[in-house]
């Protein structure tokens, strides 16, 4: 990857049928943004691409809810989803939504492209219809009982507690949701993108694709060994984009289909906007796409896009995608239909400038390998023992010495001992060790590099005491604080990918520009001796009672 000239990194399109919760906000959205961020630190060419997802079922399931059309259920949630993000610091290049013009071009011209090169197989099957309202039922209306797990609700595409990928034909014992009786089979055309005529090649792909994540090519792979069968690519439906096929009226493109055409028609919308050619970001092979989504998207975007872009010919394969696992809250699985979940919204309303606090408590536990659980007594103590204590600690004794001892100026060194030359060094590296393993999609391991260096200075400082030495020793104190706006200034660039608004606070106070992510390894001074210190607006503060959900 590192031979790329250009980066097209895509964050999964969230479902417009509700707010973002945590669990979206760690599994998707901060790994995406921290790569991203990290990328243009190095003066890479790249772009941020998502938007909100609003067809689907799910959609149609939400407007019924709350008695609203579903143009307006979409244009509420879109609103919503869009300010939440970038509240907490997500920058898109451009966030777009699926119902927009440019996506409804850009999804039938892909459709027509295939259609024409007759890649569908066109089928009549018999499919769940529900008597008492006169309508097909699509996936996400039949529910029953996982034929894996057992659990009793499951939809007819997913089971919501086991994350298994299932057909409606496997449910046992199938009900309507309108209706919650029993639908019968009835026949319907539909037309189907033939998986299986692409095994070979997809298999030939992850051959090449070691540096996958392995729970994400366990799932390829797991797929692949079953086999792959051919998959419909329209739906009985009259929310969505219609097919362009003369006297087919109320067949629509099934969401899987057009939402992955979403992250192209995006960056098409962001070329109108930005005078560029969108073509290099996803055409150009010096280009690299990596695709963040959570792990119920896997077979969909290793498996099912892939296969759409090879068939389209026109297109490059996602050069990763590195999935996270889920993320619980409580020891129970985050569930929007129970109402279990933390909206991010509603944090950013209740916790005002508290939004690198939750980046940092998120990243530091992100589901990346496995299922992992937020708490609040966890949330807590995070702030507590490692944000005000180590690194807001650290930050704000230094300030409190230089503006006691040298008011409000960064002092000059004098002569550097063994111990500030081992920290100088340390300093150094800190950039590459971190970088290691961002570029390595390990984030959480990246955070904990970061407060290291953190760590660090807490320790240096405490056992050096300047505030014990100035009386009798002032030129070593003035070492001590000098070597200390050292670290500070590193912290303050490398704490950018993870908690930006910590980082742009650092910089202002040491009156810093912002620089390429680098520059420390070449620095032989971050901060300049003689600097006068702006005022630090403190970042952390010990929360004291426990929060519960």
């Amino acid at each position: 990857m590192k031979n790329k000239k250009r980066y097209t990194v895509t964050a999964a399109l969230p479902y417009a049928n509700g707010p973002i919760h945590i669990g979206h906000l760690s599994g998707v959205y901060l790994p995406a943004d921290i790569f991203v961020r990290y990328l243009k630190y190095n003066g890479k060419k790249v772009i941020f691409i998502s938007g909100t997802d609003e067809h689907g079922v799910p959609i149609t399931i939400k407007a019924k809810e709350e008695g609203l059309t579903t143009k307006k259920i979409v244009d509420k949630y879109h609103i919503l989803i869009k300010k939440s993000l970038k509240k907490i610091g997500i920058l898109f290049d451009n966030f777009s939504r699926t119902t927009s013009k440019i996506h409804y071009k850009t999804s039938i011209s892909f459709f027509k492209k295939l259609y024409k090169k007759k890649k569908f197989i066109e089928r009549e099957t018999e499919q769940y219809y529900d008597n008492k309202v006169n309508q097909f039922l699509p996936d996400r209306y039949i529910l029953g009982i996982c034929p894996k797990c057992n659990y009793n609700i499951a939809y007819g595409d997913q089971c919501e507690k086991c994350g298994f990928s299932i057909s409606p034909e496997e449910l046992i014992k199938p009900y309507s949701y309108f209706t919650g009786v029993k639908p019968i089979l009835k026949k319907t055309k539909h037309w189907y993108l033939p998986l299986n005529k692409y095994q070979n090649f997809l298999e030939k792909c992850i051959k090449n694709k070691k540096h996958f994540k392995k729970n994400v090519y366990g799932q390829i792979k797991s797929w692949l060994n079953e086999g792959l069968k051919p998959r419909a690519i329209t739906r009985d439906l009259n929310w969505g984009i219609p097919i362009p096929i003369p006297n087919n009226l109320g067949k629509v493109l099934y969401v899987w289909f057009e939402a992955p055409i979403g992250y192209i028609s995006s960056t098409i919308e962001w070329s109108f906007k930005k005078g560029k050619n969108w073509e290099k970001y996803w055409k150009y092979p010096n280009t690299a796409i990596i695709n963040f989504i959570g792990k119920d998207n896997i077979i969909f975007h290793c498996i099912i896009f892939p296969i759409m872009l090879k068939i389209h010919g026109n297109y490059i394969l996602p050069d990763n995608v590195p999935a996270n696992e889920f993320l619980n809250i409580e020891n129970k699985k985050i569930s929007t239909s129970k109402k279990w979940a933390v909206w991010l919204h509603e944090y950013l309303e209740d916790f005002t400038n508290k939004e690198d606090v939750l980046r940092y408590v998120l990243i530091s536990n992100m589901p990346e390998t496995k299922d992992t659980n937020f708490s609040w007594k966890d949330f807590k103590q995070k702030n507590n023992s490692e944000l005000v204590s180590i690194l807001g600690n650290f930050v704000n004794r230094v300030v409190v010495l230089t503006k006691r001892y040298f008011n409000g100026k960064v002092p000059y060194p004098d002569k550097l001992s063994k111990k500030d030359l081992s920290i100088l060094d340390n300093i150094k590296k800190s950039p590459l060790k971190i970088g290691f393993f961002i570029e390595k999609y390990n984030f959480k391991y990246a955070l904990l590099k970061f407060m290291n260096l953190a760590r660090l200075g807490n320790k240096y400082l405490t056992l050096e005491e300047p505030w014990k030495k100035f009386q009798l020793n002032k030129k070593r104190v003035k070492t001590i604080i000098y070597i200390s706006f050292q670290i500070i200034g590193a912290l303050g660039y490398l704490s950018n990918p993870f908690l930006p608004f910590t980082s742009k606070k650092i910089l202002k106070m040491l009156n810093l520009k912002k620089k390429k992510w680098n520059f420390i390894l070449k620095s032989n001074e971050i901060v300049k001796p003689g600097s006068k210190l702006g005022e630090l607006n403190f970042f952390f503060k010990k929360i004291k009672n426990l929060i519960k959900l």
